[in-house]
């Protein structure tokens, strides 16, 4: 599994719980890569594998440099394809984009990206907190460049929405 999680001004409000489940996740289960992005792709696997997770927290935050920033999901994502997808992504692996796809890079560019990751890995799933509003409507720009190539489109804004993704991973892995 790799996950890439999106950590801009626009996730704030989720990005503490979000990285608590990413600890979690990385903790908890193997062969996992996790990145993180706004306006550059970070890997972070090694940092979550610290003993306390208040540590972690404070590691990311002055290891991440565009921490709270803009967000270019596509560049993001073709960094992530130029230079670590042939190795990280097979057709064995889920991809985890977490995101509320707000993006002020080019949408072209996010939905090539986006293809190639579709046809890469055996399943691309998206995680949106702004999902888990019964208003929501995924009309960004972002989002809608993006969901033609999204296997999963699922909210992550609650304990409950983190168990069905889950349920959703063991089903996928069995």
């Amino acid at each position: 599994m790799v996950v890439l999680c999106d950590v801009s001004g626009s996730m704030d409000v989720y990005t503490r719980f979000l990285l608590q489940f990413l600890y979690g996740l990385q903790n908890g289960l193997r062969g996992i890569e996790t990145f993180v992005f706004s306006t550059r792709l970070t890997r972070i696997t090694p940092l979550l594998r610290r003993r306390n997770v208040q540590a972690v927290l404070a590691r990311l935050a002055d290891t991440v440099q565009d921490w709270s920033g803009g967000t270019q999901i596509g560049a993001c994502l073709k960094t992530f394809n130029d230079t670590l997808a042939a190795s990280l992504v097979t057709a064995k692996t889920l991809v985890v984009l977490i995101s509320d796809g707000w993006d002020t890079g080019d949408t072209a560019v996010l939905g090539a990206e986006m293809a190639k990751l579709r046809a890469r890995a055996l399943r691309v799933i998206w995680l949106n907190p702004l999902l888990g509003s019964p208003h929501y409507q995924p009309l960004c720009k972002g989002m809608q460049a993006a969901l033609p190539y999204i296997h999963d489109f699922l909210p992550v804004h609650s304990v409950d929405s983190l168990r069905r993704f889950g349920q959703l991973v063991a089903r996928l892995l069995a």
